[in-house]
């Protein structure tokens, strides 16, 4: 069959590569794995035939990943928080208000994130084989150990064996011995990402923990796991069925990772009925958001030294940054609490990026702050917010010192391939707020 048309459009400073096949009523935006390439897609009949299945009820929205396929490379990681806007710019180049996306493996944490922020574009979610958490952990035994040797022995295999059909034998099994499929997938890998890009990307893949996301995701979603899954465990399916509101868990045979291989038709149908059946509305009063709090250290004693009409200028100075830094890194200031601000963010790279830039711009007039932030799930109330994550960020910031920001754990594993580091503070008791909570500082 000939290639659909392949066009560019720009998120920020890098060009994404997209196609739009079929025009069905209902948009669906594929949000691919590790790596991808538009155009070698079609050249699998099995991929291009499944992919025209997907478009026969549906206006189906591909494109590549940045630094993958056709897209722009890019040095170092990028973030869930730039593949959202990825997406959201895919979106507006092809007019599509609101679509369903479908997350696949890697592509499902990104997918996760979108449909919690933005419900209001988001008409449904679908996760096929999808990440949960991409590493090991006590309470998350489904997933590799990274300092394990024969982790590392697997990553450097991708490395050494990049350009040949590596493994195939597990995101593949049943085509494994098929040489025409396996020169594909070799060819198919070598468009998609250079060796270096391909092992950043793993790494980037292996600290992702969208846990603390997935009851705040309120879209009618659809999780599709095959039970002998080897490369994510079919538990992590099992996992984001439970832990999000209302999931329908559909359980599927077979071993391939892959989903346009082995019984892909059941996959097909299972979407196609979960997207075309009648689907409750949606309220959106609540959504997924990093909230930002900060203060002037010391204020009451500052204001006390400097006298009203000194401490107001003092305000004025402070009050025209912080509006400015919150416009310029996309938040929105909700309101001054007198001697700081409650902005919140659709992303928290740049929730921090607005905690340090204020910061910076304020010590320079002689204005000392510290920042708190928290990414959760947010109540919509005309023109505030309110909820939990409110008061979490709120304690978050009481625990900070003079010039410092400090952030929940949620955010930290949000902002992988960032380039942030961070120092782990230790356990906190936050006042009013169940449990203890792992708190870190920004340092860079």
């Amino acid at each position: 069959m000939s290639v659909p048309e392949t066009k560019f459009t720009q998120s920020g400073e890098v060009s994404i590569a997209y196609q739009v096949v079929g025009d069905g009523p209902l948009d669906l935006v594929m949000v691919p794995g590790f790596v991808s390439h538009l155009e070698q897609t079609w050249e699998d009949p099995s991929f291009s035939r499944f992919l025209m299945q997907l478009a026969s009820f549906s206006r189906l929205i591909l494109f590549d990943k940045r630094g993958t396929g056709l897209s722009d490379r890019i040095s170092g990681q990028p973030t869930l928080e730039e593949r959202m806007d990825d997406v959201r710019a895919v979106m507006d180049a092809v007019d599509s208000r609101q679509a369903a996306l479908c997350g696949v493996s890697a592509g499902g944490p990104m997918s996760v994130l979108f449909a919690a922020t933005y419900p209001d574009r988001a008409s449904a979610l679908v996760l096929y084989g999808s990440l949960v958490r991409g590493a090991w952990a006590p309470d998350f035994p489904w997933g590799p150990k990274p300092e394990s040797a024969e982790f590392k022995e697997w990553l450097e295999g991708w490395r050494k064996e990049w350009g040949g059909p590596y493994g195939i034998e597990i995101r593949a099994p049943s085509m494994a011995e098929d040489e025409t499929f396996r020169q594909w997938w070799a060819k198919y890998l070598r468009l998609s990402a250079s060796p270096s890009a391909v092992i950043k990307i793993m790494e980037m893949n292996t600290a992702i923990d969208v846990r603390d996301i997935l009851p705040t995701i309120r879209v009618p979603t659809l999780v599709l796991h095959r039970v002998g899954d080897r490369v994510v465990d079919f538990e992590q399916g099992r996992y984001l069925a439970k832990h999000i509101p209302g999931a329908k868990f559909a359980q599927l045979n077979g071993d391939d990772h892959s989903w346009w291989v082995g019984d892909s038709e059941a996959i097909v149908n299972e979407i196609q009925a979960f997207l075309t059946g009648e689907q409750p509305p949606v309220e959106i009063d609540r959504v997924l958001a990093t909230v930002l709090f900060t203060d002037i250290v010391d204020s009451t004693k500052r204001a006390a030294e400097m006298g009203d009409s000194r401490w107001r200028d003092v305000l004025d100075s402070h009050n025209a940054v912080m509006l400015r830094e919150i416009d310029r890194f996309r938040g929105r200031a909700i309101r001054s609490t007198g001697d700081g601000y409650l902005a919140v963010f659709d992303g928290p790279g740049r929730a921090i990026r607005c905690g340090f830039a204020v910061g910076r711009e304020l010590s320079q007039l002689g204005i000392e702050v510290r920042a708190g932030l928290h990414t959760g799930e947010i109540d919509l109330m005309g023109e505030d917010v309110g909820g939990i994550a409110v008061n979490i960020a709120a304690r978050v910031l009481a625990e900070a010192g003079a010039n410092e920001v400090w952030v929940s754990r949620t955010v930290k594993d949000l902002v992988v391939g960032s380039g942030v580091k961070f120092s782990e503070r230790g356990n906190y008791d936050l006042k009013g707020v169940p449990g203890e909570w792992n708190l870190f500082s920004i340092e860079s």
